[in-house]
């Protein structure tokens, strides 16, 4: 039996870009409480759950949350203290009832998201356990997650001046996470050493990373390898270039549009151009290929590349069950982005997670570009075994408060802590 409900308090914070968004802190009635701050995401998926606000220009640009604040303290609040929520899947299966909606689209998925990652909080306090031991999520072992680590962001990130989001490395070769946390500082700091030398550092990006200035997408390819050389590392041995590309942003009229390089390409021209680049670099993964509406073009690639590299589906699947489900089906990936925000509770999470482990596909946590200093998805990857984690680059405090918080998780750990790579098979092994 678990210490019932006694409050729910929520207001405005800000995010890592100075947006408007939700803290919730929940009071169960022994005392114990929980907090829990949602993130915000920049290129957002078009079947992903809908974030409130309030789109009044006088308030913070639009970007204000004041309904959202207002649905968890008038209409949520009320329903949680009237009844006895007994679990994490209960309390999560009341607020989906509660909003109605396939989209969460009545409360919104960031007022529905804070109160259910506070409970989860509140519960682990309870529980005198940490997050991650706390979570109802099944997994064998306590598994430390490989991380996806961004060093040049474009796209979305960096007001568009490269067309792809992320180069992202992974660190392949490492063998402990601080290795891994060696290897990533040493490429960061190459890799910036190398912009400002030649005149091509524009800024850091949403998510921590270079902001460069090139003339071609293919131009970062070269830099970043130079980088990881430069780092003493070798690429696609130790450290293994990985990309997003977000390409549902660049997609219109059923052709890829990049304007950096000036071209216009066809579905078949720009899965070619795709396999280009993994035959000529070492990537060993690849988001959001193709657009979530170029269902064909992802058959098609990942009948081509998935038993060379990790294909995730971020906008293809929303952290959904059932597209997860098709995808499966279908064979259009064999690893999916997780997003809290994106499905608005931590059970559909959780499920969506399991799903994907039981089916053989490789589970990436993730966090948004408008993050906050909250480490509940460093809990998450740990407690549910998923193997990678995401969170932008090596820099920034919204950033590094994940990374740190592994480093506490491992110590807490002790000898029980596993690292990825030695655990899990990863695609592109």
């Amino acid at each position: 039996m678990v210490e019932k409900i006694k409050a729910i308090d929520a207001y405005t914070v800000f995010d890592s870009r100075g947006f408007p968004t939700i803290e919730c802190l929940m009071y169960l009635d022994g005392g114990h409480q929980g907090r829990a701050m949602v993130p915000s995401g920049a290129s957002t998926g078009t079947f992903e759950a809908l974030e409130l606000r309030d789109r009044d220009p006088s308030k913070f640009g639009g970007k204000s949350v004041y309904q959202a604040i207002r649905n968890i303290k008038e209409v949520i609040q009320p329903v949680l203290l009237r009844n006895e929520v007994k679990s994490q899947h209960e309390l999560d299966d009341l607020l989906i009832e509660l909003d109605g909606t396939e989209n969460k689209s009545r409360l919104g998925a960031n007022a529905i998201l804070a109160v259910s990652m506070a409970y989860a909080s509140s519960i682990a306090s309870y529980r005198g356990l940490s997050l991650f031991e706390s979570l109802p999520a099944k997994r064998d072992n306590y598994i430390l997650p490989l991380p996806e680590i961004q060093i040049f962001g474009g796209g979305a990130h960096s007001a568009g001046r490269i067309d792809i989001q992320d180069f992202m490395i992974i660190c392949n070769g490492a063998g402990t996470l601080m290795e891994c946390y060696e290897m990533t500082f040493k490429v960061y700091q190459e890799a910036g050493k190398i912009l400002k030398r030649e005149n091509r550092l524009a800024g850091l990006a949403d998510e921590g990373g270079y902001w460069p200035v090139f003339d071609s997408n293919e131009a970062v390819f070269q830099i970043l390898t130079e980088a990881i050389l430069q780092a003493g590392l070798t690429p696609g041995r130790e450290v293994s270039i990985s990309l997003d590309i977000a390409a549902s942003e660049f997609y219109d009229k059923n052709q890829y549009h990049l304007k950096l390089d000036n071209r216009v390409l066809s579905s078949h021209e720009f899965s070619a151009l795709l396999g280009s680049w993994l035959e000529d670099y070492a990537i060993c993964s690849i988001e959001d290929p193709f657009s979530e509406h170029d269902i064909s073009s992802w058959r098609q690639f990942t009948s081509a590349w998935s038993d060379k590299i990790q294909i995730i589906g971020d906008d293809l699947f929303v952290t959904h069950r059932k597209r997860l489900e098709n995808g499966i089906r279908d064979r259009l990936a064999n690893s999916i982005l997780i997003k809290l925000n994106q499905i608005g509770t931590v059970s559909e999470t959780l499920a969506c997670i399991e799903d994907a482990i039981n089916a053989g596909w490789r589970p990436v946590i993730s966090a948004r570009s408008g993050e906050t200093e909250d480490t509940f998805i460093s809990h998450l990857a740990v407690a549910t075994g998923a193997g990678q984690l995401k969170v932008g680059s090596f820099a920034r405090s919204e950033r590094m408060a994940k990374w740190n918080e592994l480093l506490r998780i491992e110590r807490k750990l002790s000898d029980q802590a596993k690292f990825a790579n030695d655990y899990i098979q990863f695609p592109w092994q």
